[in-house]
This record gives structure tokens, C-alpha cells and sequence, in this order.
């Protein structure tokens, strides 16, 4: 349960996964985390895979920064893998919950919870292992337009992807229709990087 509710999120278009990712805020976490250079389904998958390998119903900060990194990371690996890059995001996950451990009691929530303002909050989360600014702001911005976390000021810390309806990211993704709006803003922006490359070259 995230901001005091149980949501429904579908970014991993898979009921279970995205069930995980809805009530679980280590969960969610984690899928951002992982992504990365994958697709976001199979990214937002990995929390659910991650907690079924481990034999549990949730994630558990406590549990996954005590693991032995080499059986965690073959955890990871076993097929079908977590990720495409499974023994660095392997110790990427246990690194953010060890500062879960370490900063929050273990309890992701935390972060967010009780926090009022937008770019506090953007601190906390650049904060963590693995999130520069742009992941922080996505996250900040899913936080805010669909977890119902929402301090003052959230949308302008949260940059472009705090805006309405911008179809820049997972925090927009409510169903195929916006996930083929954010997939076809992502090949935009590729092709405009590939082409001031090549203008610059």
C-alpha cells in the first residue's frame, strides 16, 4: 500500500507483477531501478520474480541486503533472467537496500512518507544508490500522478515529467494506449539524439 492506498499500476502488463509494484513500496522501487537499458515490462516484472525466487509475497529490505551477493546474483541470473545485465543489477538491488537498512529501518515507504516538500523529496530519492536525477524525477513524478504522494511543489521538482499528460514516462503509463504514447515520445527523443550525434559529427 503506497500513500495510503492500494493502487493498480500497469507497468509491468502482468496482473501480478503490477499488483506487487501497486502495494509494495520497496517494489516499486526496485522496478525503477532495474529500468534500464530493457524493456519496462520485463524491468517492472523483476520485483515479482525477484520475490518468488526468494519464496516470499513481498520484497523485504532486511532479507535481500543479507543475501549472500553471489547466490543473489544467480538468483537473478537463472533463466528467465531479471534483467539483461542480471549480477550488476544483482548488486545494485542489495546496495539500495542496504541504505534502506541503513537510512530508513528498512522501510521504502519512508522515503516519501510524511515528507511536504517536492524538492526534499527529489533529494531523498537522488539520494539512493542507482538513481541519478532523471530516474529520481520519474519516480518522484509516478509517486505523484498515480501513488497519490503528492507534497507541495512535486510537479515542478518532478521537471518535464511532473507535467499533465506529458507521455514522457512510466510515471504516465495507465494502459496499452499510454504505454504506445510514452513508447513513441522514447523513439523521438532517440531519434533526435541520433541526429544531433550525427549533425555534430
Amino acid at each position: 500500500m503506497i500513500g495510503g492506498m492500494d493502487v493498480t499500476l500497469h507497468l509491468a502488463q502482468d496482473p501480478e507483477a503490477d499488483a506487487l509494484l501497486g502495494r509494495s513500496p520497496l517494489a516499486a522501487l526496485v522496478g525503477m531501478l532495474l529500468d534500464q537499458q530493457v524493456p519496462m515490462e520485463w524491468a517492472f516484472k523483476g520485483p515479482r520474480t525477484i520475490a518468488d525466487r526468494l519464496g516470499a509475497d513481498d520484497l523485504d529490505a532486511h532479507d535481500i541486503a543479507a543475501q549472500d551477493p553471489e547466490a543473489f546474483a544467480a538468483l537473478l541470473s537463472d533463466k528467465p533472467a531479471v534483467h539483461r545485465y542480471p549480477g550488476s543489477m544483482a548488486k545494485r538491488i542489495q546496495q539500495l537496500c542496504q541504505y534502506l537498512v541503513e537510512h530508513y529501518d528498512g522501510n521504502a515507504e519512508l522515503v516519501w512518507k510524511g515528507v511536504t516538500d517536492g524538492p526534499e523529496l527529489l533529494r531523498r530519492l537522488e539520494q539512493l544508490p542507482g538513481f541519478g536525477k532523471q530516474k529520481a524525477q520519474i519516480f518522484l513524478a509516478l509517486l505523484g500522478k498515480q501513488l497519490g504522494v503528492r507534497p507541495q511543489g512535486w510537479r515542478e521538482a518532478a521537471g518535464p515529467y511532473g507535467e499533465p499528460k506529458s507521455y514522457r514516462s512510466v510515471a504516465d503509463i495507465t494502459g496499452p494506449e499510454s504505454l504506445t504514447k510514452v513508447r513513441a515520445h522514447k523513439q523521438e527523443m532517440k531519434a533526435a539524439a541520433k541526429a544531433a550525434k550525427a549533425a555534430g559529427s
